[in-house]
């Protein structure tokens, strides 16, 4: 969840890890650090609490020339936020090292550096890394040779990177469970968490592998595996646009990442589709004989993920008629599954670094599962590179920690998914064909319900001093009420809960009053009777009702705030219905003065427990 920037170059460095930290801030932010070896050779260090934009004016005050140096900005896990939790972390003068993931060991491993007397100046499980790497140079390692011994010491996820003043010019980074790149330069070379760190110094970039260890100095670059054998990895250039990760005339990212949305949905079909099914090849090698043979869906993910999954369970089991369940990822591998004959293995994650989601899968690749496959967003991630088959959703860089345009595009690919398991099973021609039809209108709808941003930002001026809302949907819908309570909570901090609305009477009722706004989602479908009788439970109790209707129905919709929506089917709806809710989150949130693409406790890339 945090960012790593290294650079050992034959240049003043500090300003490009300053400049590496910004684009990384939407993965934790509340404090920020750098350290750079000077041409004395001393590590001078700087670190402050809160944004990066702190520690740049910290480092303008006193501007140190170094040409090898670290930067980290920080999201809490073990201590609180601190100019001494702050990283980087050193031992003494000598060793210097930050740190994303968490040390499940740190506890025993600090008793016993204590024991050798080594003192701690943190809170952090970070800190155990850098005087266990300096207990082991006192022993005559190499800051290589010592990242390698001490990664058999650490017990749980990590990306590290160090230096060492026995060794100026030389980074070392490490991974194990949490993401590290390197980028190669003109006579310098970089490591970070995130290519979006290095975009303006690289195109070529290493993604390290699982148990990788890189050594970087100005003029060489190398990758060994655990025990500290060289092993070759591919070079790839990205062809990331810069302006992909800048806001343009947008306010913030996550209304840049909303409008894209139209865009990113026709990306995600472009290639895949043709106006009467689905183009061969889309989901990989052999896959089609896959999908024809399993028998039942096991969808795992997080978040807003979570809620793509829960919407594709009932596009799966219409359209193939096949069993599927959607579990959250960290309480999926806490348990002991069963696992029926023939079941895919789905995994759902934006970054395709999810901590959880990524434990889910390895845990499922020991058992009996028929083969996993993942719907991801970052080509090179470890989700990626681990799952048998995957289809990749195409949104691009999403900066703002609220999942937007990730979401649609999720969900833009499990329906592909779907139509293809019912396409083998119970679909014939001309119901593939209408199923495409309508995801081929998804891109012009969703531009259609963009069109309503200004009656949302007037909508949103009904909630900015509100502190409860319930969102209510049946069907498809119901999981596009928890999205649309998961936005409003991540961004405006208002609390609130998306509900079943057949379940109004076992318990929410209670909490309606005139002063609890209760959203409902109502597009044209065969459970809209049923949705009009839960509305009329909350009109005979004073509620104060916000409707978002296909404009087809909206007469018979009664009393309540309407928003109204084209008119769309129920494959298409899910998407299309989710956007409003998107903008009435980011206009409350604006109009409450909140962060809104980096609320608070919350990072982008959750790579830790």
């Amino acid at each position: 969840m945090c960012g790593i920037v290294g650079i050992a170059a034959q240049r003043a460095v500090a300003r490009d890890l300053i400049s590496g930290l910004k684009a990384l801030e939407y993965r934790g932010y509340d404090s920020a650090g750098l350290a750079v070896l000077t041409a004395e050779g001393a590590i001078r260090r700087l670190r402050t609490k809160g944004k990066v934009n702190e520690l740049r004016d910290a480092h303008e005050i006193a501007p140190e020339p170094g040409h090898c140096g670290i930067a980290h900005t920080r999201w809490a896990t073990h201590g609180v936020p601190s100019e001494e939790n702050a990283h980087p972390h050193m031992s003494g003068d000598s060793v210097c090292v930050v740190h994303n993931g968490i040390i499940e060991n740190h506890a025993e491993l600090r008793a016993e550096l204590q024991a050798a007397g080594f003192r701690f100046s943190s809170q952090t499980d970070t800190e155990v890394i850098a005087h266990l790497l300096e207990h082991q140079q006192r022993g005559g390692k190499s800051l290589l040779e010592a990242v390698v011994a001490a990664g058999k010491r650490l017990h749980g996820a990590f990306a590290i990177v160090a230096l060492s003043t026995r060794e100026p010019g030389v980074l070392v980074g490490a991974r194990r469970g949490s993401p590290l790149v390197m980028g190669l330069g003109e006579s310098e070379n970089y490591l970070a968490s995130d290519i979006h760190a290095l975009l303006p110094l690289t195109r070529e970039f290493v993604y390290l592998e699982e148990g990788d260890v890189a050594e970087v100095s100005r003029g060489q670059a190398r990758v060994l595996d655990s025990d500290g054998n060289p092993v070759e990895r591919l070079v790839k250039h990205s062809n990331f646009s810069l302006e992909s990760v800048e806001r343009g005339p947008y306010r913030h990212f996550m209304l840049k990442e909303i409008h894209e949305q139209p865009q990113t949905v026709a990306d995600t079909l472009e290639g895949r589709i043709t106006h009467s099914g689905l183009l061969p090849g889309i989901f990989g090698p052999d896959a089609e004989a896959l999908l024809a043979s399993i028998k039942a869906v096991q969808i795992v993910a997080c978040g807003t993920s979570y809620h793509a999954g829960l919407v594709a369970r009932y596009w799966i089991e219409s359209m193939a008629g096949l069993p599927c369940q959607v579990e959250i990822a960290s309480e999926f591998r806490y348990r002991k599954p069963v696992v029926l004959d023939e079941t895919l293995f789905v995994t759902i994650s934006q970054s395709g670094e999810t901590a959880d989601t990524l434990a889910a899968l390895r845990m499922a690749r020991g058992m009996a599962y028929a083969s996993t496959f993942a719907v991801c967003n970052v080509p090179e991630s470890s989700l990626v590179r681990e799952s048998e088959h995957v289809l990749m959703t195409r949104a691009g860089p999403e900066i703002g920690v609220a999942s937007t345009k990730a979401f649609s595009t999720q969900l833009t690919a499990l329906a592909l998914l779907a139509i293809e398991l019912g396409r083998t099973r119970r679909m014939d021609a001309g119901q593939v064909r209408a199923a495409v039809e309508e995801l081929q209108s998804v891109p012009g709808l969703v531009g259609e319900a963009l069109r309503l941003d200004d009656q949302l930002r007037q909508l949103a001026e009904d909630f900015v001093g509100k502190q409860h809302a319930l969102f209510l949907g049946r069907g498809t819908h119901f999981p596009i009420a928890l999205e649309g309570a998961l936005k409003l909570k991540e961004i405006s901090y208002i609390h609130a809960e998306g509900y079943p609305a057949g379940e109004l009477k076992h318990g929410p009722l209670a909490l309606v009053d005139s002063d609890m706004p209760v959203i409902a989602v109502a597009p044209n479908d065969a459970l809209l009777d049923k949705l009009r009788s839960n509305m009329e439970e909350v009109r005979a109790r004073g509620g104060c009702l916000y409707l978002f209707v296909d404009h087809a129905i909206r007469e018979g919709m009664g009393e309540g705030r309407v928003i109204e929506l084209p008119s769309c089917g129920e494959l298409a709806a899910p998407i299309v219905f989710n956007v409003p809710l998107q903008l009435l989150a980011y206009h409350v949130a604006v109009l409450r003065g909140t962060d809104v693409d980096q609320p608070r406790n919350l990072a982008k890339s959750v790579t830790v427990e």
